[in-house]
């Protein structure tokens, strides 16, 4: 194509790379960074507590105030506030009412909604749980703002904008999201993604509490029973110590078994990649990765995984990784901590035996 041919370039600053952070004159009175706790029945869900350590970077790096919305029957809250002035809250918005005894997606959004508009906050975090992603999409749809989901790292660039990325096209892209123009800034971010803050014990703050008016004859969802999840058999993946997890590697179901038995040896958890569950070889909730558990184990051994981003981005927090493949350029080694290139069916059940010798002589030690 000669010069002639050439389209004419495009004018600076109109590609969308290059939009201008212009707030509308409206939205400039919004400040500080609030992320929900996430409580039910008395108890606070940790990521909550995980996302007040992302906020208090955040509101650091901005200078402004970081808050706790705790939201929760009357008598109900006084536990979690303290705790949110414990893990770096400044302030606590509370609002205290009956019919937020237990999560409902009509007044939580209700209650949001109203505490957004009167108290004006540029950043809100959710965890990105059951409740979370539910709440955050009925809340950002209503304030007719952004909302970056699921995303594993938050920064705030140059010019103050929350910088929310997350991985996409499948996971095998991150990319950074940008709320141009809107407030506030919304991001879920997936329990286990970010470290656990310092508990600062004693620590206090400012409370405000909101009343609002939530007539229960106007709410049309009812809430008939309350099934916790302490009741059920499912795996508690992104809260353990140790994980050992497989792959195709693994070659078949029953070689997969080499993973729960080493498990078994090291009171571990045991998971595995989403062929497994595809395969039938584990259940759903024993998924590691992208699309299913979020992990950030002391010591994680991954046997037969290959490693793709969908993999990482569920994994990479962990202190200690162990990967064992056939397979020397296999992706996950680009991350491991430590690398076994070897069979993992020949490797497991040795692995197995040493630590149950070193720790049947370290159980006789402390008798």
């Amino acid at each position: 194509m000669n010069d002639k041919a050439k389209a004419p370039a495009a004018p600076a600053g109109k590609g969308r790379a290059n939009q201008k952070k212009e707030l509308p004159e409206h939205l400039k009175s919004y400040k500080h960074v609030w992320v929900l706790l996430e409580l039910e029945r008395g108890v606070v869900h940790p990521v909550s507590w995980e996302l007040l350590g992302e906020g208090r970077k955040l509101a650091d790096q901005l200078k402004v105030d970081l808050g706790a919305v705790v939201l929760g029957p009357p008598g109900g809250t006084e536990a979690a506030v303290t705790d949110a002035f414990a893990y770096g809250a400044d302030v606590c918005y509370v609002v205290e009412n009956p019919s937020l005894v237990d999560y409902r997606n009509e007044p939580y959004t209700m209650v949001m909604t109203e505490l957004v508009n009167k108290y004006q906050p540029e950043i809100l975090l959710l965890g990105a749980t059951n409740l979370g992603r539910d709440l955050a999409g009925s809340v950002a749809t209503t304030l007719l703002t952004g909302l970056t989901a699921d995303c594993t790292e938050l920064a705030v660039d140059a010019d103050g904008s929350l910088a929310a990325t997350r991985p996409t096209f499948g996971g095998s892209l991150l990319c950074t999201i940008y709320t141009l123009n809107y407030r506030p800034q919304m991001a879920t971010m997936r329990p286990r993604v970010a470290p656990m803050p310092v508990y600062q014990s004693g620590r206090t703050g400012r409370i405000v509490r909101h009343d609002v008016s939530l007539p229960e004859d106007n709410i049309i969802t009812k809430l008939l029973s309350f099934l916790p999840d302490g009741s059920t058999d499912k795996a508690n993946l992104p809260y353990a110590d140790i994980v050992v997890a497989g792959g195709l590697g693994m070659q078949n179901a029953d070689n997969y078994q080499l993973i729960r038995k080493l498990a078994g040896v090291l009171g571990a958890e045991w998971g595995g990649s989403r062929p497994l569950v595809q395969k039938g070889w584990i259940p759903s909730d024993r998924q590691i990765g992208q699309t299913g558990k979020t992990i950030r184990p002391r010591l994680y051994i991954a046997a037969g995984i290959s490693g793709a981003i969908q993999h990482r981005v569920g994994v990479e927090g962990a202190d200690l990784i162990v990967a064992i493949n056939t397979d020397k350029n296999a992706p996950i080694f680009d991350f491991a901590h430590v690398g076994i290139v070897a069979d993992a069916t020949q490797v497991l059940p040795a692995l197995t035996e040493a630590f149950r010798k070193r720790l049947s002589v370290a159980a006789a030690a402390a008798e």
